[in-house]
């Protein structure tokens, strides 16, 4: 007998029905998201609680299903490329046999969780949190800003993965526009737009991207991005410190959307040389993103009051 579902979890699995169905039944197995949301909005009746709309414009339902499609792109059930969604072999497995949903959403989060895992982990060093049981945030013996500051994590986690999920389905040309965008948007090149450029296909000494901290260009930060899937190991950044020494240039930024090895890391760590090299892996990327607000906007604020003792003093 299957478990009772929550009522957001009942909202999830028929949007994942609804969703693998409609691309089953569509030419090549492809929609735009807009259709998607279209067939969703068509075919499941959503109450007043699914169609709340939050202060922010954002209708509840297509909040949840935002959030929550991430598992079936990382199950491995859809492919989501440009705006487009793309059926699986494994989608259409689901859909040839009878549709359990408390079962399928427990595949689902397991092989999310395995994904978030290879993601975060590799990178952190600190284990990624996985789903709760009923897939909210446990609250007991927790005071609310500690309820909160879970939530947010959870939330950037989900967020951070998608962000360098993303990030790899572009051309390299545009991650090397948007590492100078970070760097801008820290305070580097004092943010002036001019201040930053990237080199590109030039086959610069390996060089990506360029960033002058003044203006006439006497103290320069060079830049290599990495778009890769597989690790960053010490070939790599032995080659970004000689690029450096060919240009004469001591500060450089290595930024990858994997992560480093152990060796590429003692390379920095046994570093002699007046040279200084910064590596930033995809975990603290998509930190930096977050933290900077690039690539990514807010979609809900929520303020956290407490009792203002002053107002009863007698004082």
């Amino acid at each position: 007998m299957s478990k009772t579902l929550s009522r957001s979890d009942q909202l999830i699995t028929s949007m994942y029905f609804t969703t693998l169905s409609a691309l089953n039944q569509s030419p090549n197995g492809q929609m735009r998201k807009s259709d998607v949301l279209e067939q969703i909005e068509q075919n499941i009746p959503l109450d007043d609680w699914a169609t709340t709309v939050y202060a922010s414009g954002n209708t509840r339902w297509k909040s949840i299903f935002h959030l929550s499609s991430i598992g079936l792109v990382k199950g491995g059930y859809v492919v989501k490329f440009k705006g487009t969604w793309t059926i699986t072999d494994e989608g259409r497995a689901v859909l040839n046999k009878p549709y359990d949903p408390a079962q399928f959403l427990d595949e689902v989060k397991r092989r999310y969780d395995i994904w978030k895992n290879s993601q975060i982990v590799q990178t952190t060093n600190e284990p990624a949190e996985s789903f709760n049981e009923d897939n909210t945030i446990l609250e007991i013996e927790e005071e609310p800003r500690e309820v909160m500051a879970r939530a947010l994590k959870k939330t950037h986690e989900t967020l951070s993965a998608e962000l360098i999920e993303s990030i790899k389905q572009c051309d390299p040309a545009f991650f090397e526009r948007l590492v100078i965008q970070l760097l801008l948007k820290m305070g580097y090149g004092g943010s002036r737009q001019e201040a930053g450029r990237a080199v590109g296909q030039s086959g610069d000494n390996g060089i990506d991207g360029i960033i002058n901290e003044d203006r006439l260009g006497l103290d320069a930060i060079y830049l290599q991005a990495k778009r890769w899937e597989n690790s960053v190991g010490e070939p790599p950044i032995r080659d970004f410190f000689g690029a450096l020494d060919i240009k004469g240039v001591k500060k450089g930024v290595f930024i990858t959307t994997s992560y480093f090895t152990p060796a590429a890391l003692k390379v920095i760590e046994s570093n002699r040389s007046d040279k200084k090299i910064v590596l930033i892996d995809g975990a603290r990327l998509a930190e930096l993103m977050i933290e900077h607000d690039l690539g990514v906007s807010v979609e809900d604020t929520f303020t956290l009051k407490r009792l203002d003792s002053d107002f009863f003093s007698d004082d």
